[in-house]
């Protein structure tokens, strides 16, 4: 059945994979726009995580056996690669963490991402903090997704999320820009993101997608409702995307438009 829904968001995963924001990244400054709005996308990506954990395994004491124990096995080793995975220099680190690290080699500003989640600390509450923020709507449209989706607690419709809406989606194409960047700008400094993305590509690839796959597949069964529910989050994921993509593509215009005049 995942494989209806990979039929059903084909296209639009597509257009994802053909957004004109790609040709726009063709700067140093384009890049460093662009990590500052999609590290919001990293960041809540550990939510969804955290999420299908709490849901799928015991995660209060005192311990007792919850769910299933392959559901509780392929979260946990996602868990594991996500929260403490070896970055650059060998250490234990999240992805999170990592993509901070490679803003700062790159000197993208990390302080939106930094002062929010300083206020979400003071608030201790999410959705708040999300409104109250001055990010743009589509980044806050996004987010908001994922913490309704979270909020409402079904554990398929957050995984179908996870799986079909989030990072499979760009590190092969982001690797390619990259390395194009690299050879344009050799004095620019991006081995970390580098190392971040090809990161990705080989968990996801290899180990992640078919254990993410598996997951749905387990929590939605042979309920059809289910698969539907599972279908519709998978297809909004891809279209709060693709409104991120546009608003990041416009930020990038308006920026390099504005330091020419």
């Amino acid at each position: 059945m995942t494989d209806t829904i990979k039929a059903e968001i084909a296209p639009l995963r597509d257009q994802l994979l053909r957004h004109s924001l790609y040709n726009n990244i063709n700067q140093p400054d384009d890049l460093r726009l662009f990590l500052e709005y999609h590290v919001f996308a990293v960041w809540d990506f550990m939510s969804l995580l955290k999420a299908l954990q709490q849901k799928l395994t015991c995660t209060k004491t005192p311990w007792i056996p919850t769910g299933s124990p392959e559901l509780r096995y392929l979260i946990n080793e996602i868990v594991l690669a996500e929260e403490t995975d070896i970055n650059k220099e060998g250490k234990h680190q999240s992805h999170y963490e990592m993509y901070l690290e490679a803003m700062e080699e790159c000197h993208a500003d990390t302080s939106k991402i930094e002062n929010f989640i300083a206020d979400l600390l003071s608030l201790k509450n999410i959705l708040v903090d999300i409104k109250l923020s001055a990010l743009p709507q589509a980044v806050k449209d996004f987010l908001n997704f994922t913490f309704f989706l979270i909020e409402e607690g079904k554990p398929h419709k957050i995984a179908a999320a996870f799986t079909f809406g989030r990072e499979d989606l760009i590190p092969d194409m982001f690797t390619a820009i990259l390395r194009e960047m690299q050879r344009n700008f050799p004095e620019f400094q991006i081995d970390k993101l580098v190392y971040y993305f090809e990161r990705h590509i080989e968990l996801d690839q290899d180990e992640h997608g078919p254990m993410a796959l598996q997951m749905v597949e387990e929590l939605c069964g042979d309920h059809e409702q289910k698969w539907k529910e599972a279908g519709e989050a998978a297809t909004v994921a891809l279209q709060m995307r693709m409104a991120l993509w546009d608003t990041i593509e416009e930020e990038i215009i308006k920026a390099r438009e504005s330091s020419i005049a």
